[in-house]
């Protein structure tokens, strides 16, 4: 049943942004059908656009935009030149969404500029592009009308704002709707709509939080993508445009001349060529003139590119004008006219003179920038009489090349867009997921102990990348490397935990020569370092010395107690062991043992590399002696000039002494031994110290009792 379960929804999470974008795609074709059926002059074609960007990402924002234009298609063709406007809204949907911009209304407001811009102002600058700018029947058209007449502004500024102020109330109404239908869904439903490819465990909301905390020196590897298929795609557009632009001109070109050829011939067609000398003569008043130019004019009317109809008898003198026609049916010149020889046209005079054929000329003079074709005019002995011509405008050449142009890259900038999106999706759950999340635990691996290295190994293992290419390689090879690496450490802390028992012990051995000798000191050094050790603790944990004591510092002024007294290696056993007390000439010689014992550890130092805690126990071994009022030895330093560890080692010493038995007195009680450690605070001892040892005495006491405990059994 469990299997079956998630079975079961691994299907709805695939399905389930599908039929959102169907819904989505829906939503968009109904409203804009309902206003059509209503006569309501709005779009209403976004609303599932930006449903689906702020539910499901730019991924299925992009693709509902994208198919409602396509769709809509069924309607009218030319809707699919749109299908960017609606890809772009999707896109600044997505981005709103994403920065907080539909959570307050305030917010949302800002944005319906934004989106206005895009359809009105973008959709307006298209459709002049495509189509350019005349009075059609469009939604905006009766308010361009309402502007037009009142005779300020240009067609084109009409339409201009036209197309503006409708898409602004539209998309006002559009965005208000969404933000009402988004706040109506229950807070807990996250990304409802949006695509999931995870090849791995997926990351959650706070793994992400961390990720992007991570600073990148240069550019991150989704901007890197973005860059490379924004490239590819772009160059690839350049030269498949281009190769278009130039394939449609040598069209146009061709097409154009066929129509002047034809439109030619059939000029050429309706004029009588026995009649020439009279159409010149009389013009007008010659019988049926009038009913050519009619049949002319016809021919302009069904050619909209074609700019003049006219006839000409080539002489030496120039061209007689027979008849000559604009398309707006106004004769330039009147019969029996004689219009001198275009520059553009001197090559061919000989040949036109000769009632010959000639090729089409494109010319660019007075009269604009043409396309003409000369057609021959028969008599009925089949002489070339005149010429019947037809100039095309290369400017509206020049007008359909832009539309196609305009179309090409309406329609590449919408798909650019949705293949960008697609490519950043799969990017991010194909790499760039992966490879957060393998950064990830590297970053947090932790190898402090034994248990948060299997942790960290855990962690990296249920992640179970699974990209099936190098990625998954790469993090194999991790797991292999990890956990071999946890194994190695923990294999080093054991070695590294079985050295410093052996060097502990190689300590405690040489401290135990050197109280071998003194027979008067036994188990000295363990209850020196207990009490050391507990002071210490004591401080931390009341926040005193923070900027010293730390546990790594206790863990070394601990180990290196026992060395504290190792100068009286070089003290002779007479003096060491004498019975009674030592004259000052002894009790000097005794002084020495801190001097000795400095230069002794000083000498070990510079055998080695990393001193560790040895630079605690130089300290230890010169300074326990010094006194907090300056009276101590060997140097007679005072305060805190004194190091911390051997201040502590200093009360830690003389309670010590003091509850221990000598040949030259019986043990004090652990109550008189406080009272004279008491007594010394702010004299022998440091008086904060003092103060830790006086708030803890039972705990000190326990630990004093349970050393002498030990030291019996020993014994």
């Amino acid at each position: 049943m469990v299997g079956e379960k998630k079975k079961h929804n691994r299907i709805w999470a695939v399905l389930k942004p599908f039929l959102g974008i169907a819904a989505a795609v829906a939503l968009n074709i109904f409203c804009n059908r309902m206003m059509g059926l209503f006569h309501i002059p709005l779009f209403m074609d976004n609303m599932g656009t930006l449903l689906a960007a702020a539910l499901g990402g730019y991924l299925p924002g992009i693709i509902t935009g994208y198919l409602t234009n396509f769709i809509n298609m069924t309607a009218n063709i030319e809707n699919v030149y749109y299908a960017s406007l609606s890809v772009l809204i999707a896109t600044a949907g997505a981005f709103f969404y994403k920065k907080g911009f539909f959570d307050k209304l305030w917010k949302t407001l800002l944005t319906i500029p934004v989106f206005a811009l895009i359809g009105g102002a973008l959709g307006s600058l298209l459709t002049y592009c495509i189509y350019g700018f005349g009075m059609g029947e469009g939604i905006s058209a009766p308010f361009a009308r309402a502007l037009l007449e009142k005779g300020t502004l240009s067609v084109f500024m009409a339409q201009f704002i036209s197309d503006v102020v409708i898409d602004l109330i539209d998309k006002t109404i559009n965005v208000l709707l969404v933000f009402v239908i988004l706040h109506l869904i229950p807070a807990g439903v996250k990304n409802p709509m949006g695509f999931s490819c995870w090849q791995q465990q997926p990351i959650t909301q706070a793994d992400k939080v961390k990720i992007d905390k991570n600073k990148i020196r240069g550019m991150s590897l989704g901007g890197k993508i973005s860059i490379v298929v924004s490239f590819v795609m772009i160059v690839i557009a350049f030269v498949t445009t281009s190769i278009s632009c130039v394939f449609y001109h040598s069209f146009a070109i061709e097409q154009f001349t066929e129509t002047g050829v034809r439109t030619a011939q059939l000029a050429a067609s309706v004029v009588n060529g026995d009649r020439v000398d009279e159409f010149i003569e009389k013009g007008r008043d010659a019988d049926g003139y009038n009913d050519i130019i009619m049949r002319l004019n016809n021919i302009l009317a069904t050619t909209p590119e074609l700019e003049y109809v006219y006839a000409y008898r080539i002489e030496n003198d120039g061209c007689h004008v027979l008849f000559d026609l604009n398309s707006k049916g106004v004769e330039r010149s009147h019969a029996g006219d004689v219009i001198a020889f275009d520059e553009s046209f001197m090559p061919y005079i000989n040949k036109l003179r000769r009632g010959e054929l000639i090729d089409s000329i494109v010319s660019d003079d007075k009269y604009g920038w043409l396309l003409t074709n000369y057609e021959p005019v028969y008599n009925s002995k089949g002489k070339c009489v005149c010429y019947a011509a037809t100039d095309i405008s290369m400017s509206a050449i020049r007008l359909h090349e832009i539309s196609f142009l305009t179309k090409v890259l309406s329609l590449f900038v919408g798909f650019f867009l949705l293949i960008l999106a697609f490519c950043i999706w799969l990017a991010k759950y194909s790499i760039i997921y992966p490879i957060d999340a393998m950064t990830l635990v590297a970053e947090e691996f932790a190898s402090d102990t034994e248990k948060d290295r299997k942790r960290s190994l855990k962690a990296l293992s249920r992640l179970g990348i699974r990209t099936g290419d190098e990625i998954e390689n790469m993090y194999s090879s991790m797991n292999v490397m990890m956990e071999e690496s946890v194994q190695q450490m923990d294999n080093i802390k054991k070695q590294g935990e079985e050295l410093s028992k052996m060097q502990n012990g190689l300590i405690t051995v040489l401290a135990d020569i050197v109280e071998s000798r003194d027979k008067k000191t036994g188990q000295h050094i363990k209850k020196t370092a207990a009490y050391t050790r507990f002071l210490l603790q004591c401080m931390m944990n009341e926040g005193i010395h923070t900027d010293i004591i730390n546990p790594d510092y206790i863990e070394s002024v601990a180990n290196s107690a026992p060395l504290h007294d190792i100068g009286k290696i070089v003290v002779s056993d007479t003096i060491l062991n004498k019975n009674g007390r030592l004259t000052d000439e002894e009790f000097e010689k005794m002084k020495f043992h801190t001097t000795a014992g400095k230069e002794m550890i000083q000498k070990t130092m510079d055998l080695v590399s990393n001193p560790g805690y040895l630079s605690e126990a130089e300290g230890l071994a010169a300074y326990h002696h010094e006194k907090w009022d300056g009276s101590g030895y060997p140097n007679g330093i005072s305060g805190e000039e004194i190091p911390l560890s051997a201040r502590v080692m200093a009360v830690s010493d003389v309670l010590d002494a003091l509850l221990s038995r000598r040949s030259y007195k019986e043990p004090y009680t652990f109550e008189q031994a406080v009272n004279i450690i008491k007594e010394g605070s702010g004299k022998h001892f440091d008086p904060t110290i003092i103060k830790v040892f006086l708030e803890h005495l039972d705990e000190i006491k326990e630990i004093a009792d349970k050393q002498e405990q030990e030291f019996t059994i020993i014994s």
